[in-house]
């Protein structure tokens, strides 16, 4: 099987529970504790491409530094959100299953199901 990498956040429920359905079928990814081991900037760009979206799809419009840095400002580049997102990893949507070239958001959890062969 193609190697599973799992950006995690243990204090995040849905981030627990993506890898409780994992190892509940024997699936062992490698996990990526991302807030303690923060992605570059080109990092963060492979891995939007590998779902598909956009860096402001990405954010986390919740936390604190998404209003401190102005993010929800339309103007920004795609390139400054991601530099944001590298400078600060809390900015990062969670759980990320990354399966080869594909990449899902677990949100709901169940979503890390789809890349299972």
């Amino acid at each position: 099987m193609t190697d599973l990498t799992l950006y995690h956040n243990p204090r995040c429920s849905k981030s627990r529970g993506a890898l409780e359905l994992l190892e509940a079928r024997g699936v062992h990814p490698t996990v990526v504790r991302y807030l303690e081991t923060p992605l570059s900037a080109t990092q963060i760009k492979a891995l939007l491409g590998k779902l598909g979206i956009s860096a402001r799809q990405l954010l986390r419009s919740g936390e604190e530094e998404y209003k401190t840095l102005n993010l929800a400002d339309a103007s920004l580049s795609e390139q400054h959100l991601i530099d944001a997102i590298a400078a600060h990893p809390k900015l990062m949507e969670r759980p990320i299953l990354e399966v080869g070239d594909k990449a899902v958001i677990g949100r709901p959890p169940e979503n890390v199901l789809e890349l299972l062969p």
